[in-house]
């Protein structure tokens, strides 16, 4: 398909089901800062070519996230695009923070209201009751949609299978979004979640790491090749796209895509998808055994653990070993080609920035929202390393 040609994924007024998910911009080399040229080819490619939902968030990028998708659509007629950012919960104590929050972030994205609005990350109910309630931010929210400031107001989560039934039972909200991909549809009781928002409570849903942080579009070697076998013209990253788009109740799905080709990948599946048959979902369950059986630490490099207070790279060191695993590298280390691109993989990052300066402090483990215990998944890693 040419993708200048394709069909818009956009449908009328309502949300494309591709929407760009503004948390892993491209970044200029060696550098924590945004590739504003390249980032803004893309949203503009995006935009062009029917992708209408734009998320964005106050820490995405240490902050830049938001100015930046501001300064882009601002070129285009604010009725043609879907805006969300969100709340975070986590570092606010009151009212008064969650007021001044929101006002920069009107600032931020140079707009007069949010098309979504979502309370950030939700964990755990006494977390969402200690801000939401005791402080009167829900409140707060509510008056902001009825004052037109907020369209449609919902939340991210995290958190329990039973937190989200008492969300859902005893609060209104306009949608839910959720993680789903098919490696979490059964690990981490996204089907259940999915099932209540969609099916029990009707929201319409909004999915976030489609492909776990990018981990899904790559795979390991004896996963990949089972994939590619079945459907050599097909990306990888394609399974898990048309997996999620021929669920029903979903409204749009984030990709963080910052690369071209991901863009145009993702453009290609979406603008006439084609939900998985029952042999393509035989086949991808096989790859989907074949990925787990070398267990992989299950980071989606979101960077809601950073920064460590010791410096430690997280989502780096997590990457390296998962790459390890999925090349069988430690199986054959003493082997002199397998020893050195182990190292070579291991020396992307700087001496102290490796898990062997890990203190375990614990300040990692209840930000990440993938549930990982990070301080015992370090001291493995650090372990692996001296024992090498």
């Amino acid at each position: 398909m040419n993708i200048e040609n394709s069909p818009s994924i956009a449908s009328g007024s309502r949300p494309s089901l591709l929407g760009f998910g503004c948390m892993r911009l491209p970044l200029l080399p060696d550098s924590q800062n945004i590739d504003v040229a390249a980032a803004k080819q893309l949203l503009d490619y995006a935009y062009r070519h029917g992708v209408n939902y734009f998320d964005t968030a106050w820490g995405y990028h240490e902050g830049k996230s938001e100015e930046f998708v501001g300064r882009v659509l601002k070129a285009y007629p604010r009725e043609s695009f879907y805006l969300a950012s969100k709340m975070p919960g986590w570092i606010l104590q009151n009212l008064s923070d969650a007021k001044k929050l929101m006002t920069q972030q009107f600032r931020r994205c140079q707009v007069e209201y949010f098309d979504y609005y979502l309370l950030h990350s939700l964990t755990t109910q006494e977390e969402f009751e200690r801000l939401y309630l005791k402080e009167n931010v829900l409140a707060y929210l509510r008056q902001q949609k009825q004052a037109g400031r907020i369209v449609k107001l919902g939340f991210s989560f995290h958190g329990s299978l039973d937190f989200m039934k008492y969300l859902l039972a005893k609060y209104s909200w306009d949608f839910v979004q959720i993680q789903l991909n098919y490696q979490d549809w059964h690990t981490m009781q996204a089907a259940q979640l999915y099932e209540l928002v969609v099916e029990k409570y009707k929201l319409p849903c909004i999915i976030m790491e489609p492909l776990r942080g990018g981990a899904l579009a790559v795979l390991n070697e004896e996963a990949a090749a089972i994939l590619r076998k079945a459907k050599p013209q097909n990306s990888l990253a394609s399974w898990g796209m048309r997996f999620l788009a021929g669920l029903p109740g979903i409204m749009t799905i984030l990709s963080g895509m910052n690369a071209m080709s991901q863009l145009q990948d993702n453009l290609k599946t979406l603008a006439e998808p084609q939900a998985l048959d029952a042999q393509e979902q035989a086949t991808l369950q096989k790859a989907l055994r074949a990925y787990l059986k070398l267990s992989p630490i299950p980071c989606t490099a979101c960077n809601y653990c950073m920064p460590c207070p010791f410096e430690v790279d997280i989502p780096g060191n997590f990457r390296a070993y998962n790459e390890c695993a999925g090349k069988r590298l430690l199986d054959s280390i003493h082997e002199k080609d397998k020893r050195e691109e182990f190292e070579k993989l291991w020396q992307t990052l700087e001496p102290e920035n490796l898990a062997h300066e890990c203190k375990a402090c614990g300040v990692c483990r209840s930000k990440c929202p993938q549930q990982i215990d990070i301080p015992e998944r370090m001291l493995e890693l650090k372990e692996m390393l001296q024992n090498i």
